[in-house]
């Protein structure tokens, strides 16, 4: 599997390398050069320094051939607008984004997006720790 990755932080980092240590051919995109120093040590996909939301920088990673593509960045717009452009633009078939923001993430889920809000995500793995005690 093709899996085109916007940011290289933490997240975006620690996706790519599990993805690439399982064989998918994997390129990851930032705008900072030294973000690629976390990538794990024998990271064997491709680095691309640009933005996600420019197309081509998209069609520079070979988002014509992705069979997936997430948006990881640390802004929700930018996160939005990639995934997007990847979806309608390239008709990636399978786009996912990361959302902060829990009333944006349920308005562009209803739209069809796949979102992941890791606010409602670490909401509810608190609030299980709870239940679970009580």
């Amino acid at each position: 599997m093709r899996v085109v990755i916007v940011g290289c932080g933490r997240l975006g980092a620690r996706i790519a390398s599990k993805l690439d240590s399982a064989s998918h051919e994997v390129v990851i995109i930032d705008t900072n050069p030294r973000a690629f120093r976390r990538l794990a040590p024998g990271y064997r996909g491709d680095t691309i320094i640009g933005t996600g939301i420019d197309e081509d920088v998209l069609r520079q990673a070979g988002i014509e051939r992705a069979d997936a593509f997430i948006a990881v960045t640390e802004g929700d717009n930018r996160n939005i607008f990639a995934a997007q452009v990847a979806r309608v633009t390239f008709a990636v078939p399978r786009v996912s984004a990361r959302i902060y923001d829990p009333v944006r993430a349920d308005t562009y889920r209803n739209l069809g997006l796949e979102v992941i809000c890791p606010t409602v995500a670490i909401a509810d793995d608190v609030l299980a720790s709870f239940e679970t005690e009580a």
